[in-house]
């Protein structure tokens, strides 16, 4: 398989192996040469960029508060 570079000196990843290795829109890759080739290597990244952003429009503590009061009005202890 080959790919060609294009002006703006961009590849494009044939999509079998895209989808081989799991690629998505947005992965970044470190970049290194070695021996005359290009290395590739999709960054993993921690556990918090790869969650960064992923609940911005969620209300966690509202749903929490929700909670908590669903909790008080069922348990009698709790009321009193």
């Amino acid at each position: 398989m080959s790919i060609t570079l294009s002006s703006k000196g961009q590849l494009v990843i044939p999509k079998p192996i895209r989808d081989a290795l799991g690629l998505e829109e947005g992965t970044r890759f470190h970049i290194q040469v070695a021996e005359g080739k290009i290395i590739l290597e999709p960054q993993t990244g921690s556990l918090i960029e790869r969650l960064y952003g992923k609940f911005a429009d969620a209300d966690l503590l509202a749903d929490l508060e929700k909670e908590h009061r669903l909790e008080i009005q069922d348990d009698p202890v709790l009321r009193a």
